[in-house]
């Protein structure tokens, strides 16, 4: 289908019009989420604010937040970026999948990366969690101390998986929704617009990467954010599908809204939001498992042929490129 504006756009425009879409996919869940959450918990449009505010002081706040969550991300961070790329006229499987599809294995291999390198993370996220400034950067410390400190409360208070209909719930919400959305985001259209413009690979990977850790406003895991969305980054330019990256997304918010649930069940005693490093024989381990798969992926994803709709696509839009 031709794009009602065209996909040789410059890359700058492109990710422009990627924020009005997500805007645009906010108001509109906004407005959805207005009409369930008065259906649902009988929550009127007048007291959401309130409820945002402070949901602990509500009977149904916690359920609230977490369909707000629910519906914002999907309609945002899915349904909007998907409209935009059919809107610029590309062919959402072609664009996406640039590559034949890969042994299932191979995919699970890398959903099983990202437990493997969890030991490995922990150095970096111990460090970067008791991160201290110099003195005359201590305003902003309160500030970002400040600011993950109300995050966390309101997470503990919307991450409540004690029942399995509670752990499915969290799955969809906390980890689908978002290794869908986000990985289309930031791998599928930043990533590949910023490829557009650098003509390099590891630019366009990191700058994805360094967005997709700020965009989370939480300093004191900006550091170990932005490496897992590197390791996306490359998982996704190797593979050529993003199916990879989002099977990876996936496991890693997964692995700890399950955890979460056995810890909440009163099945493990684990303090699963820890940010202490693991034993060092485990990051030992982790680092050596770790790259050995990193390695055998980047061999076998490299290997994978381009798929021929996709060399014909690219060719139209450089014959496209030259007309204009």
């Amino acid at each position: 289908m031709k794009g009602f504006i065209s996909k040789s756009l410059h890359p700058v425009w492109v990710l422009l019009l990627l924020l009005a879409f997500m805007a645009g996919g906010y108001f509109v869940a906004s407005f959805i989420y207005s009409l369930l959450v008065n259906w649902l918990f009988g929550i009127s449009i007048f007291d959401l604010v309130k409820i945002v505010e402070n949901p602990a002081a509500y009977e149904n706040g916690a359920k609230a937040m977490l369909l707000f969550q629910g519906v914002v991300q999907l309609l945002s961070f899915v349904v909007a970026p998907l409209y935009l790329l059919k809107v610029l006229g590309y062919q959402l499987d072609t664009y996406l999948n640039w590559k034949v599809s890969p042994a299932v294995v191979l995919v699970l291999l890398s959903g099983l990366l990202i437990v493997l390198i969890m030991p490995a993370n922990s150095v970096i996220i111990n460090w970067n969690a008791t991160l201290d400034f110099p003195d005359f950067m201590n305003g902003f410390e309160q500030w970002a101390r400040r600011k993950e400190d109300e995050l966390a409360e309101l997470t503990k208070l919307i991450a409540q998986f004690r029942t399995v209909g509670e752990l499915l719930i969290g799955l969809v919400v906390f980890a689908a929704i978002p290794a869908i959305g986000e990985e289309l985001v930031f791998r599928g259209i930043v990533q590949r617009q910023l490829f557009r413009w650098t003509s390099n690979m590891h630019v366009a990977i990191w700058l994805a990467a360094i967005i997709f850790g700020a965009i989370h406003v939480q300093f004191f895991g900006f550091v170990p954010r932005t490496i897992l969305g590197a390791l996306f980054g490359y998982l996704y330019f190797w593979s050529g599908r993003i199916s990879v990256p989002i099977l990876a997304h996936f496991v890693n918010n997964g692995f700890t809204v399950f955890m979460l649930y056995l810890q909440q069940s009163g099945r493990i005693e684990a303090d699963v939001e820890s940010t202490e490093m693991m034993p060092l024989y485990s990051i030992v381990l982790s680092v050596v498992l770790s790259a050995a798969l990193i390695y055998y992926l980047y061999q076998r994803f490299a290997a994978l042929p381009v798929r021929s709709e996709a060399l014909a696509e690219a060719a139209a839009a450089q014959q496209e490129d030259r007309q204009r």
